[in-house]
């Protein structure tokens, strides 16, 4: 039996990417419903925002889900006991040390996963004694790693050295990059940027078509001082490579930024003055699908791919 679908109780060892501003009950649920795990994206949410989209998700499937909570944020406490109140029993944690809150969620039966972006760091979220380690490229959409190793090398050298079960993430959106990923030696894998553009994400209407639209070369890391982004080119990013042509100080670069940028571009849909967080992949989506369908062809692919492969000879 699968490690992931044993470790989530879902049927296919995919998890639906809780990002800000995209993940909300209807697109969790939907995923969950596809018998992949649906992730609610907290960071997004103040904590009575965070209790209704839990209440939804729990009235719109039967089956489980989780909460991606990034751990930098001030009502954290407030989160984490809403999550504990609302009886969610899965818990990805990223941007934060994982020792903080592990112990915690797991002595109240939650199932704790953490999101990290090198070996040092999933070898200190399995010290942490978390139950599962999501190791992420830097191919992927929104906050990222700043050492700018890829997927395909990253998951084979984690693997090496990780005890515990470890999902891929970060440029896959197909069951060929699914299979790639665990031929690597992922158990499953996770997909965020594929389900931005899905009917059920939260994210605004526009910023969905810029995603469809997107060719290669269209997204970049930056702001690697603050926390490292991978963007669509827009004009705010330009504003942000003009801005660091001048040397900027971390605070010019903060000032630049300011506040609920990636709430304006992703969920309000201003293209031109938003920031528009999305992986490479983004170049392999061409459409807006419901979430059933987009799982529905993940697997089909993934199981055609994998019969392609073992009729291969040399």
């Amino acid at each position: 039996m699968n490690k992931i679908t044993q470790l989530l109780g879902v049927k296919y060892p995919i998890v639906q990417g809780g990002m800000i501003w995209n993940s909300g009950w209807k697109l969790a649920s939907a995923s969950s419903n596809s018998g992949i795990l649906g992730l609610i994206g907290a960071g997004s949410m103040y904590p009575d925002v965070l209790r209704e989209h839990i209440q939804k998700c729990k009235a719109a499937t039967d089956r489980p889900f989780g909460v991606n909570v990034p751990m930098l944020y001030p009502n954290i406490e407030d989160i984490m006991n809403i999550i504990v109140e609302e009886g969610v029993k899965i818990v990805f944690t990223s941007a934060g040390n994982p020792k903080t809150w592990t112990k915690w969620l797991q002595d109240r039966g939650i199932t704790v996963v953490h999101v990290v972006s090198s070996i040092k760091f999933a070898l200190k979220a399995q010290s942490a004694g978390v139950d599962a380690v999501v190791a992420e490229g830097f191919e992927a959409g929104g906050h990222n790693g700043r050492d700018e190793t890829t997927t395909f090398a990253l998951i084979p050298m984690v693997k090496e050295q990780l005890k515990i079960p470890l999902i891929a993430a970060g440029g896959i959106a197909t069951g060929k990059g699914m299979l790639a990923a665990m031929t690597l030696g992922a158990d499953g894998v996770q997909m965020g940027s594929r389900f931005v553009a899905s009917t059920e994400s939260s994210a605004h209407d526009a910023f969905k078509q810029v995603v469809v639209d997107a060719k290669e070369g269209d997204t970049q890391l930056t702001l690697k001082e603050l926390a490292p982004v991978r963007l669509i080119k827009n004009k705010f990013f330009n504003d942000v490579e003009a801005l660091y042509k001048t040397g900027p100080t971390i605070n010019q670069l903060k000032e630049l930024l300011g506040r609920a940028r990636a709430k304006r571009g992703m969920f309000e849909g201003d293209l031109i003055e938003g920031e528009l967080e999305i992986g490479q992949i983004a170049g392999l989506i061409h459409e807006v699908k419901p979430v059933a369908k987009i799982v529905a062809e993940i697997i089909s692919e993934f199981k055609t791919s994998q019969q392609h492969l073992t009729t291969m000879e040399f």
